[in-house]
């Protein structure tokens, strides 16, 4: 199973422009990494407001993400262009039963 989910944000007004440039160079760096599934930001209804889709082989690939030198700084920019914080949900892939054991 993937290890997938969806963060939500607010990107600062005076920050979209930067946030967007700079979201198109992870999504263009992503591709060529071992492990990454999908990696995809998107522009949600509410002013403001974007989200991110990561998908990755497994969680270890998430985390390879987050260490490789050319995305620490890129990752940095980013979040310096958000407004707060970000809340991430996990997804799951679709199973004949609930979510997985020790999900709700």
């Amino acid at each position: 199973m993937a290890f997938s989910f969806l963060s939500r944000f607010r990107v600062r007004e005076d920050r979209q422009d930067d946030f967007i440039a700079l979201a198109r160079q992870m999504e263009d760096l992503s591709r060529h990494e071992p492990g990454t599934l999908a990696y995809k930001f998107f522009r949600l209804g509410e002013p403001g407001m974007f989200a991110v889709h990561e998908s990755f082989v497994d969680e270890a690939a998430d985390q390879a993400h987050m260490d490789y030198p050319h995305n620490q700084p890129l990752i940095a920019r980013i979040v310096g262009c958000m407004e707060g914080t970000y809340e991430r949900e996990l997804l799951y892939d679709l199973a004949p039963h609930a979510a997985p054991e020790g999900r709700a």
